[in-house]
């Protein structure tokens, strides 16, 4: 045999294996698709998950702001819509910003951030959702709507207008819904303004920044949140005490000893607060408190104080 045909003999070979093989791959995707098809044969098309098309998410949203639809109709048809581009359907869903379900509001800035136009241009929904945020005419309530959708929005830009609402709004709703958006954003603001927060006038305001710290990443002023163990309000004593023992804080040892004793501290819920938080930080300097707690007349006290001890 000569060379050429040894060659062409090994061609004819190398094509039927080719041959051989996509056949197979053939057969094997035919057995897939038909095992999909009998999976899903007995299930009904609408449990199925579609793309929601731009006309339906006009009427999803016009249906929510005539009540003439459900809210979860309307979370799962921008949901599915995530990545429908439609510059039409976004003046139906900027209105929802400023509906009175949080969910809804939520998630229709939630959609509308994924808009590539149409939202965060000059005078668009971005821009007139900061002007709401900051016009001293418009209600308490949009003003407050307006600082959760700069929240969920993600912006960086958004973060001066979140900090100073936080700061300096007349109103302490709008002030706590600010201060939620800065935690939303993971945002201490640009002047570290939460700090100023966690001595709010207000009892919700404070709490709303008590919580945040622990969300925040880049927050550092422990001093200004011990300060919070000695707060007028037992739940945000309770929250400043969670807060400081998930941080491991250190420097609230004494503060935290102190609030374990009914004598000088009447609220169980933040006695126990204490006691589970100086388990969390470990520091031995808390032994002494927490032997005390274990005589507390709440069940409560004396299992966080039980629990702590273990820990030191």
């Amino acid at each position: 045999m000569t060379r050429f045909t040894r060659t062409l003999s090994g061609i004819a070979a190398l094509g039927a294996l080719c041959l051989s093989a996509t056949t197979v791959v053939a057969d094997e995707g035919k057995h897939v698709h038909e095992g999909r098809s009998k999976v899903y044969r007995d299930l009904s098309p609408e449990s199925l998950e579609s793309l929601t098309t731009p006309s339906k998410i006009q009427s999803l949203a016009k249906g929510i702001a005539n009540g003439t639809v459900a809210p979860t109709e309307l979370w799962k048809g921008l949901e599915h819509g995530e990545k429908i581009e439609c510059l039409s359907c976004i003046p139906a869903v900027s209105k929802l910003l400023y509906n009175d379900h949080a969910k809804t509001r939520e998630i229709s800035a939630w959609w509308l951030r994924r808009r590539i136009f149409g939202v965060f241009g000059p005078g668009q929904v971005y821009s007139q959702t900061v002007d709401t945020l900051n016009d001293p005419g418009a209600s308490e309530r949009k003003r407050a709507y307006a600082a959760d959708a700069l929240g969920e929005f993600l912006s960086a830009s958004g973060a001066k207008h979140l900090a100073k609402a936080a700061t300096s709004d007349s109103s302490a709703l709008v002030r706590m819904h600010a201060v939620k958006g800065l935690r939303r954003m993971n945002t201490v603001g640009p002047g570290g303004e939460l700090s100023q927060t966690l001595g709010d006038k207000d009892e919700e305001v404070r709490l709303a920044a008590v919580q945040a710290t622990t969300r925040i990443n880049a927050f550092v002023d422990i001093a200004s949140l011990v300060k919070r163990i000695d707060d007028s309000s037992a739940r945000v004593r309770k929250s400043a005490a969670e807060a400081l023992g998930s941080m491991r804080a250190g420097d609230a040892v004494l503060g935290l000893t102190v609030l374990t004793a009914s004598k000088t501290e009447d609220d169980p819920l933040v006695r126990t607060a204490a006691c589970a938080a100086l388990g969390r930080i470990g520091d031995p300097a808390a032994r002494p408190a927490l032997e005390k707690a274990l005589k507390d007349k709440d069940q409560f006290v004396r299992d966080a104080a039980r629990i702590a001890l273990r820990r030191l």
